[in-house]
């Protein structure tokens, strides 16, 4: 049966004292998002991941749904929900966010290498409004703005925390249940059809990162 304690012990989520410790120490949402964003960017250099996170803690590094898996740990042991959206994007990848409550309005923690992506303060009066406010920057290779659909929160705690949080490997449980999640659209297919690409000034802004991907090293070949 899931857990679904309002404050999260260590042993819930079954973390050494170290571990633990980190994440007790990120008693505000501000404080979770700079713990995250001085984070390095998990380039993913051998492949797809989804690391739980403990392999998170150990690697100093994440992207997206990793970041916000952390996040959610770190919520729910200040005893608020673990709650997740997906941000559904076409012909671009999903990005994932952990979401808070303040005062009834919703606020997001993220994990972004670039400058758009990122944090959302809690201004903001229901999930369809703090998703819009991702609509204008998020946009693919090819410049074209392609978020299109956000999901119901999803709550952690549905999903087993020996996954999740104290798993040795990727997590992919989570990222699959949150597609099964129902996903609202956020704009018609006639409106996105009318959405501008990005200007080349919004194109150069869009090229900055905040951690640069680190070059493929050559082997060299022995006789």
């Amino acid at each position: 049966m899931t857990n679904r304690r309002r404050r999260a012990r260590r042993e819930d989520l079954g973390l050494t004292k170290a571990e633990f410790a980190v994440l007790r120490r990120l008693d505000a949402p501000q404080k979770i998002q700079d713990y995250i964003f001085r984070l390095k960017q998990n380039f993913e250099p051998d492949g797809d991941s989804c690391r739980p996170v403990r392999m998170v803690l150990r690697a100093k590094n994440a992207h997206c749904i990793e970041g916000a898996m952390l996040a959610a740990a770190a919520l729910w042991i200040h005893g608020e929900p673990p709650l997740l959206m997906d941000l559904r994007a076409e012909h671009d990848f999903d990005h994932v966010v952990a979401l808070f409550r303040r005062n009834g309005l919703w606020g997001a923690i993220s994990k972004t290498n670039g400058a758009y992506l990122r944090w959302r303060d809690p201004v903001y009066r229901s999930l369809r409004e703090l998703a819009m406010s991702y609509l204008h920057e998020y946009s693919n290779k090819r410049e074209y703005k392609s978020l299109r659909e956000y999901s119901l929160p999803f709550d952690l705690r549905r999903v087993d925390p020996a996954v999740w949080a104290a798993g040795e490997k990727d997590a992919w449980e989570v990222a699959e249940r949150l597609e099964d999640v129902r996903h609202y659209r956020l704009v018609t297919r006639a409106q996105a059809r009318r959405l501008t690409r990005r200007d080349p000034f919004e194109r150069m802004v869009g090229d900055l990162v905040q951690y640069r991907k680190p070059k493929k090293r050559i082997k060299k070949r022995t006789s």
